[in-house]
C-alpha cells in the first residue's frame, strides 16, 4: 500500500479533562488533529464516498470523546480517539492523533500550550 493519507486539522472542542479542579470545573478548548493512512486509490478513481473514510464521522467520534467523560490525562483522550477511529473505520491502517491544550497552567505560570501525539496501527 502507498502512503495515502487523510488529514483533519484544527478540530476544536470544549472538554473538562485534566488533573486540576479548575480544568474539571471550567473546562477548556482542546485542538485535535487526525492523520489517517489508508489506500485512497479506489475512492479517487470511482468518486465513491463508500471507498474512503467519512470525515464527518471522524469529527463526530473526536467530538464525542473530547466533550464526553472527563479524564485526567490528555494521553487518554488521544488514545481513545485513535482506538475509536480504528474500530469504526476498517479502511484506516494507521492513525496519528494529536490533542493539544492551547493554554496550560503549571504552578504560577501559563504555558503557550501542550500537546500529546499517539500513533496506532491496525493489529
Amino acid at each position: 500500500m502507498g502512503e495515502d493519507r487523510i488529514l483533519l486539522e484544527g478540530m476544536v472542542f470544549h472538554g473538562y479533562h485534566g488533573t486540576l479542579s479548575a480544568e474539571r470545573e471550567l473546562g477548556q478548548p482542546f485542538v485535535v488533529d487526525v492523520e489517517m493512512r489508508c489506500d485512497l486509490r479506489e475512492a479517487g478513481l470511482t468518486d465513491d464516498l463508500n471507498k474512503t473514510v467519512d470525515y464527518g464521522e471522524v469529527h463526530r467520534l473526536s467530538r464525542e470523546i473530547v466533550e464526553g467523560e472527563p479524564v485526567n490525562l490528555t494521553e487518554t483522550v488521544a488514545e481513545r480517539i485513535a482506538a475509536a477511529i480504528l474500530e469504526h473505520h476498517p479502511r484506516v491502517e494507521e492513525v496519528r492523533v494529536k490533542v493539544a491544550k492551547p493554554h496550560v497552567r503549571l504552578e504560577n505560570t501559563v504555558l503557550g500550550g501542550s500537546a500529546v501525539e499517539v500513533v496506532r496501527e491496525r493489529a
